[in-house]
């Protein structure tokens, strides 16, 4: 789309910040666009501070890196959670899509990725160590591996296996109910919640 064809610098400048967005093109940044001048001032304003505060105040949970409104999210700070019982997963909406099965009763680590060589991220470039120090305590009885059934997954799996091996900790994985290669986050809930429950030791899986 030519820049010329906009009646409007201010619009331009929407659309290209729209179609900045993953997987939004020219055209469709246009529409939004449009569509947001269509709407009362009133609703666009509570559409800008909504963005403005998600950004600026978020925060990521000091006790599993988990999205939250405070320094310790909403599960973390549960006393009905199962607070020995650690589930391992890539990313927030791995954590989410878990929650959804309503299966899972204890605590989460995200580790912010996997480790992939070929993207460059390695294991200081994710939060393992924090952990492992978790496990160092004592309070941590099991630690389950989440993570996507792809080959940078089960690598991380080994990797953060090997470091926790010291110590006296049950450490399990999903059932293979999720399918070689599958994203954790597009499993069906009803898969995914089979999967946890029939979890297997992980030195079984090796």
């Amino acid at each position: 789309m030519n820049s010329s064809r906009f009646p409007s610098r201010l619009l331009e400048n929407a659309v290209n910040e729209f179609s900045r967005l993953p997987g939004i093109g020219r055209k469709t940044a246009l529409r939004l666009a449009l569509f947001i001048l269509k709407q009362e001032k009133d609703d666009v304003q509570r559409f800008s501070e909504a963005v403005k505060a998600l950004r600026e105040e978020i925060q990521y949970c000091k006790v599993c890196h988990n999205l939250s409104d405070d320094e310790i999210c909403e599960i973390c700070a549960n006393p009905k959670r199962d607070h020995a019982q650690v589930c391992v997963v890539e990313s927030i909406r791995d954590v989410m899509a878990i929650e959804n099965t309503q299966q899972y009763k204890g605590i989460y680590h995200v580790l912010g990725g996997v480790i992939s060589p070929m993207d460059g991220i390695g294991p200081d470039d994710l939060s393992i160590n924090p952990l492992v120090e978790k496990a160092s305590t004592g309070a941590v009885s099991e630690v389950i591996f989440a993570l996507s059934a792809t080959m940078e997954g089960d690598t991380t799996n080994f990797y953060i296996y090997k470091k926790l091996a010291a110590f006296p900790i049950s450490v399990t994985t999903i059932a293979r109910g999720v399918s070689v290669g599958d994203e954790l986050e597009y499993a069906d809930e009803v898969t995914l919640g089979r999967s946890l429950v029939n979890r297997l030791p992980f030195e079984k899986t090796l």
